[in-house]
């Protein structure tokens, strides 16, 4: 969840014999005299960190034009909370079914080429709707195979580039890059569900598809810019894809702290599944349209980005274990608030503060995972920890279109809470949470 690779040794007198490969950021940042720390440039003059990131952004803000449509498409097909449950669990489901063996494939194929090979068939996808129109559609078996299919997508995208980061930006700027991805995911929730529910009702309900289409385009052009190999030089050897398999699954499992990190954001997940359709049946029930909805998850996204900007100074003063205790028990105690506001402003703010905690979580327990994976490993040690983050996603987004269409949201809402109380104890609990080294550790032994 290694092989040695030969260091790169060059001395200010000594003449190489013959051209070496551009060293990568990462590289450059370790050659340094051994009396002097490392004077680490900042991250926006990191070129290829700053294509990355810009193609990212560009293509989550399109995520998230889109993500506020699907759900709110599928309901004007069927008017069921459930079908539309359903659809979210169809795009979480391939995370079960292809994790493993894409974790070891990462490993072995070019990173950058299955990104660019994902985004654009992820762009594909979403145009099919389009070619739709013409002959009745979209139809709600189209929208739960668009579903599969980008998932599917997500999961090689997502697991290649969780790989990559480590070799575009040093340990030690971990956790600012990720506070920095976190700040422009939570911008794009910012703006996206706005633009996606007036776009969904006043232009058309396929239009914010088309963008989200054109935004993968649009990372694509970036990560053809991207000068850094997204993986060390591998020495040839024979390839087996069960025992790598294995090897990634043994690395995590040997590990009790990412081994419980990797549950714990399972859990989590579970309750972020049940979020959204949440926040819009409770919404509808308050008498709130299409664009209103928008604005609320544009509410909650305020308080993404105020978490993402302060979340790398969370990291750095307080320790592991205190951060992601706290953070377990403030959004315990908050998400009971979706059943008891009176209002949709209110709504937005009880989303403002789970979506306070989301960046600053992601910041300390990511940052912290890649900084102890070795590089050689980090395709199938990621994909064996999201097969465990993501498991339950399917789960919460199938139980909680079935909970809402049968029951009620308060009774929906009780469910998740009460499941958020048993894993801040759990978390609580954990020894290994409680004592973890600071990430500055594992930087300097890395």
């Amino acid at each position: 969840m290694s092989q040695t690779e030969k260091s790169r040794e060059v001395s200010p007198t000594q003449e190489l014999p013959t051209p070496q490969p551009p060293l990568t950021p990462v590289e450059v940042a370790q050659v340094v005299s051994p009396s002097e720390p490392p004077k680490l440039p900042p991250l926006w003059l990191n070129r290829d960190y700053m294509l990355l990131w810009a193609g990212q952004t560009v293509s989550t803000l399109g995520d998230r034009i889109s993500g506020i449509a699907f759900p709110l498409l599928i309901l004007s097909l069927t008017g069921s909370p459930e079908a539309a449950g359903i659809a979210g669990a169809l795009g979480a489901v391939p995370y079960l079914i292809f994790s493993l063996p894409v974790g070891a494939l990462i490993d072995r194929w070019d990173r950058k080429l299955v990104m660019i090979v994902c985004d654009i068939g992820r762009a594909i996808n979403l145009f099919s709707l389009l070619l739709s129109l013409p002959f009745g559609g979209p139809w709600l078996w189209q929208l739960y195979a668009l579903s599969f299919i980008e998932g599917t997508l997500f999961v090689f995208f997502n697991i290649a580039e969780v790989a990559a980061i480590p070799r575009v930006v040093p340990k030690d700027q971990l956790p600012a890059a990720t506070g920095q991805s976190q700040a422009a995911d939570a911008t794009a929730g910012l703006i996206g569900p706005g633009i996606g529910g007036l776009l969904y009702e006043s232009v058309g309900k396929i239009f914010p598809f088309v963008l989200d289409a054109i935004s993968f385009t649009v990372s694509v052009i970036s990560l053809l810019f991207i000068k850094t190999n997204f993986q060390k030089e591998r020495a040839p050897k024979e390839r087996h894809l069960g025992r790598e398999i294995k090897e990634g699954v043994a690395w995590l499992w040997n590990q009790p702290l990412v081994r419980y990190m990797a549950f714990l954001t399972g859990g989590l997940n579970f309750t972020n599944a049940a979020m959204g359709l949440v926040t819009i049946v409770r919404a509808k029930e308050m008498g709130a349209g299409e664009f209103e909805i928008g604005i609320i998850f544009s509410i909650g996204a305020i308080g993404g980005i105020v978490g993402s900007l302060i979340g790398p100074a969370i990291g750095k003063r307080l320790s592991f274990g205190p951060a992601i205790i706290t953070l377990g028990w403030l959004r315990a105690l908050i998400f009971p608030f979706y059943a008891l506001v009176p209002n949709v402003f209110l709504l937005g703010a009880v989303s403002a503060g789970l979506f306070f905690i989301g960046p600053i979580y992601n910041v300390v327990q990511y940052s912290y995972r890649l900084a102890l994976i070795p590089d050689e490993l980090q395709g199938r040690v990621n994909s064996s920890f999201r097969l465990l983050a993501f498991g339950l996603q399917p789960v919460g987004a199938v139980l909680v279109g079935f909970l809402l269409q049968s029951y009620s949201v308060a009774l929906t809402v009780a469910v998740f809470a009460v499941w958020g109380f048993f894993l801040a104890v759990m978390t609580t609990l954990n020894s290994h949470v409680r004592n973890a080294q600071p990430i500055e550790r594992l930087a300097e032994a890395g």
